[in-house]
């Protein structure tokens, strides 16, 4: 198969994965009522078949990337999809809520594989040069889904049932799984077989991100205690561990650069902000403006519209202008929708609110592309599992982090128009602060000039003529090597 058939698969099955993960999400979300009704399960259960799906995904993501980095991105990923598949489909037949809840975490396993797998195989099919428009595509696509989760999830359950939106993704991701499977890994670079995949750090850090999240989401309860120092010990032990083994889980050449962390930060950040201020606004929507579900849903519809187009977009920022000032203006716009959203009130026109969902959708689009294109972009090929682990790990932990800080602020106060625009200031306070870390990020690339730019420099006196092209495959002598070619 040629490379390009090679980078179209890669790309079709990064994106489909992406998607499906992104769905299920939020049409879960719609129908855990009807799911509660019918296997006359508990809120805290219900609850649990989020939570339990999260604390498996994020506490594994890392460790699978390192497995993508040296067994294969391609096979974990086409594993990953086959095992999601089959979880979402068993889920619609069990007869009970706990049958639902340890099917969720196998899910969260089969998702923690497959996660880091869509941003590895860009990475290894793609030129680093490259990778802006495959990443802008990949968050376009997570924006559509997140815009069409809720009302997709919303018409399965009304007309066929809860069930139904766990057989949505069934047969698209045995479709892609096997064409991912029939598609030769492309020569890449992958980790070293003497290299350890470091087991102890692997649990360690999954331990500490199982404790974070069980904290975060018990917030602002008397459970939340015991999670955060489960978490604060256990990441004590890992710096400990990964110091002094040789083949640590969390590289050096991925995690202890300024430009890496950077980037971690802005999208954990970006992420939080975004996800808090949708819950905030969702409680503001319904309970203070009296709408209903479907009608809020439309409301904030242009923050997943703007995601959409602003992926594309920020891909040709970039090329322009560099992820410096890309990322730190798609940061501050996001900052000034968050705090314009905190500042409406019950008199405030539905122009306002769209604006402010634009600015929250344009400016988190924005940022997911460009700091996401930073960090895959420096990794080498045989560390992109272990940058698309801690990236799809930040996106994970974000919103988990942004939903508790909103909750808790929002609990803080009796009057909830004032409760939200406490709440929502610190979040864009919080955004503008991550903003300035942009400047650990790349202020433009470096200057590249285009095969057809190069031909028609002339040639300085006295210089030999390159020689011919032997065929339309074989590169010019003057390109830059394309690793993985």
């Amino acid at each position: 198969m040629s490379g390009q058939a090679q980078r179209r698969v890669a790309l079709a099955g990064s994106v489909v994965g992406a998607v499906l993960v992104a769905l299920d999400g939020t049409v879960l979300t719609i129908a855990q009522p009807a799911l509660q009704r019918d296997l006359s399960a508990s809120l805290t259960q219900v609850q649990w078949t989020s939570t339990a799906y999260l604390i498996a995904v994020a506490s594994l993501l890392v460790f699978a990337g390192r497995l993508g980095d040296r067994f294969g991105h391609r096979r974990l990923f086409a594993y990953g999809m086959l095992g999601f598949a089959a979880a979402s489909a068993a889920i619609g037949l069990v007869p009970g809520i706990g049958w639902v809840i340890a099917l969720r975490v196998v899910q969260g396993v089969c998702g923690a594989l497959l996660q880091p797998a869509t941003l590895g195989m860009l990475r290894a099919a793609y030129p680093p040069d490259r990778l802006d428009m495959p990443i802008a595509l990949r968050t376009s696509a997570i924006g559509i889904a997140a815009a069409a989760g809720p009302l997709v999830g919303g018409v399965l359950t009304a007309h066929l049932g809860w069930r139904s939106v766990f057989f949505l993704g069934v047969l698209p991701a045995v479709v892609i799984a096997l064409l991912v499977l029939l598609v030769r890994d492309p020569q890449a670079s992958p980790a070293p077989r003497d290299a350890g995949l470091d087991p102890v750090g692997a649990v360690l850090l999954g331990a500490a991100l199982a404790c974070l999240v069980l904290g975060l989401v018990s917030l602002p309860g008397a459970g939340a205690a015991p999670g955060l120092a489960g978490a604060a010990v256990a990441t004590a032990l890992l710096g400990r561990h990964e110091r002094r083994t040789p083949s640590p889980l969390l590289t050096p050449a991925v995690v202890a650069t300024p430009v890496s962390a950077a980037a971690l930060g802005i999208l954990l950040t970006a992420s939080a902000a975004l996800f808090g201020s949708l819950f905030a606004a969702t409680y503001f929507l319904q309970d203070v403006l009296g709408l209903d579900a479907l009608t809020t849903a439309v409301r904030m519809l242009p923050a997943a519209l703007c995601m959409v187009l602003a992926a594309p977009l920020s891909a040709v920022l970039l090329r322009r202008h560099g992820a410096r000032a890309t990322t730190a203006g798609g940061m501050l716009l996001m900052a000034a929708g968050v705090f314009s959203f905190g500042h409406l009130t019950e008199g405030s026109p539905q122009i306002a609110i769209g604006v402010c969902a634009l600015a929250m959708g344009t400016g988190f689009g924005t940022v997911m592309v460009s700091a996401t294109e930073v960090l895959v972009r420096r990794a080498s090929e045989a560390h992109a599992g272990v940058a698309g682990g801690l990236q799809q790990t930040a996106m994970n932990v974000g919103p988990t982090l942004g939903v508790a800080t909103a909750t808790t602020l929002l609990a803080s106060g009796t009057d909830f128009v004032g409760a939200m625009r406490t709440t929502l200031t610190a979040l864009a306070a919080v955004t503008c602060a991550a903003a300035l870390a942009a400047r650990w990020l790349p202020a433009k690339r470096p200057a590249e000039v285009s095969a057809g730019s190069r031909r028609s420099v002339p040639a300085p006196p006295g210089a030999a003529a390159p020689p011919p092209r032997t065929s339309p495959e074989s590169p010019d002598p003057a390109d830059p090597p394309i690793p993985g070619r």
